[in-house]
């Protein structure tokens, strides 16, 4: 693909990861781009009063958004495109009490979230980011964002003169193995808690709040390298997160480039990476409540879904080199190959025939390559928002992705033209007319 195309898009896509270290994070800067973007911020709370022509966004839990173009168009007659993704990654997420004192060390306690890759989160510099909840001046809770940005923690590993089978024969223990490294433990120095250590840094960041003014928080660590293009020919995309901010920023990007009079919504919920079972995942209400409150007449709101498509975007995993048997032999994404449409035959992805076809003829008129995976059938096969969605409100979809290497890990890998080929056909999707319904 062209690079006068491809590095602007993947040099953005990479700033906006990076401004994103958390779902919280991730859900301010799409806010922020909306905003700047014309879109009117719209709250729950609020008696909505939603106008033709108008564009508006709405968050919950400070870690899902929803955006909408609401075009002149009859609903019930056009239906709604729509694009959903996930704002959380695989981390490891600090628990509430986590002060850990050992030998002489400071250590922070922490668990596992989602299905994290274990060992590549030893050795690397990481940082604290999430939400902090604290007492006002008028005593009532309030809430911010935090981010260390520095690194300020630590994993270190077992060296191999301590763990002769360590290359042979080695096993993780998620309570006693990665609890983070923070500093030694100042001597005669008993003050020094972690609520401390957030209360010095909401300094820095111009917010005066006593350690003891802390209610509680969210926090994750995350690894401080940036994103970065690499390889030889700079072919590849190595990020944190890329699972599943990539799909995030390339739905926003879309739905911010097209046009035209169909109606277009961008769905980014949380939690997606734990069952999505919460107030703000794709297997809570917060779409149906959209839908809902956007069209309260049931015959119309039934109308529009028939004729409203979703396309669930989450990434897909790439045939790797060195384990090609991992893969069914006649399906293997390669990197850099085009998106991918992902199949199971026991619903653990969304798609069908119909709305297979439907992509394949978007990737045709977009002129991009398309691609298929479908796991082995002898191994299981993950999942995504898109089967929830389409149970939860009952609209067509198709779980489509970039192929990925190394999902899950502290840093994965992409192919540096995929991103910018989904965005092509999604911006298309948004924008282009489609006859659904079968024919018998």
């Amino acid at each position: 693909m062209n690079d006068a195309v491809t590095r602007p898009f993947n040099d953005d896509l990479l700033q906006f990861i990076a401004a994103s270290p958390t779902p919280f994070h991730a859900t301010a800067e799409m806010a922020r781009r909306l905003t700047e973007a014309g879109f009117e911020r719209i709250h729950e709370a609020d008696s909505w009063q939603l106008q033709a022509g108008g564009r508006y966004f709405v968050t919950r839990n400070d870690s899902s958004i929803l955006a909408f173009v609401y075009t002149g168009e009859a609903l019930a007659e056009s239906g709604i495109r729509m694009v959903g993704a996930h704002t959380d990654s695989p981390c490891l997420k600090v628990k509430p009490h986590a002060d850990v004192q050992s030998v002489g060390y400071s250590q922070v306690g922490v668990e596992v979230y989602g299905g994290v890759l274990l060992n590549t989160w030893f050795d690397r510099d990481l940082s604290i980011a999430g939400r902090i909840t604290y007492k006002d001046t008028a005593s009532e809770p309030c809430s911010r964002l935090i981010d260390f940005t520095t690194p300020v923690a630590v994993v270190p590993s077992l060296a191999i003169h301590l763990d002769r089978e360590a290359n042979r024969n080695s096993s993780i223990n998620a309570q006693e193995d990665i609890r983070p490294l923070l500093m030694l433990t100042p001597k005669n120095d008993q003050t020094t808690t972690f609520k401390q250590l957030l209360s010095e840094q909401l300094a820095e960041q111009g917010a005066t709040i006593n350690a003891s003014d802390i209610l509680d928080y969210e926090l994750c660590l995350y690894d401080t390298q940036k994103p970065a293009l690499v390889g030889l020919k700079r072919e590849f995309i190595a990020s944190a997160r890329l699972d599943n901010l990539l799909s995030c920023y390339v739905g926003l990007q879309a739905l911010l480039a097209a046009d035209g009079d169909q109606h277009r919504l961008l769905i980014c919920t949380d939690h997606e990476e734990v069952g999505s079972a919460s107030a703000c995942g794709a297997k809570g209400p917060m779409l149906d409540q959209f839908l809902q409150r956007l069209i309260p007449d049931v015959n119309d709101r039934m109308r529009t879904l028939e004729r409203s498509i979703m396309v669930s975007a989450d990434n897909a995993h790439g045939v790797h080199p060195n384990f090609v048997q991992k893969h069914d032999a006649q399906h293997r994404p390669m990197l850099n190959g085009g998106p991918v449409i992902k199949v199971n035959a026991n619903q653990r992805y969304a798609t069908n025939s119909e709305t297979s076809g439907m992509f394949r003829l978007l990737c045709e008129e977009a002129g991009v390559a398309v691609q298929s995976f479908v796991s082995r059938t002898d191994m299981e096969c993950g999942s995504t928002i898109g089967p929830i969605s389409a149970a939860e409100v009952g609209v067509r979809t198709i779980d489509v992705g970039v192929p990925t290497f190394a999902m899950h890990s502290i840093r994965e890998l992409a192919g540096s033209d995929d991103a910018v080929a989904l965005k092509q056909v999604l911006e298309l999707f948004y924008r282009r007319p489609l006859r659904l319904g079968s024919s018998v």
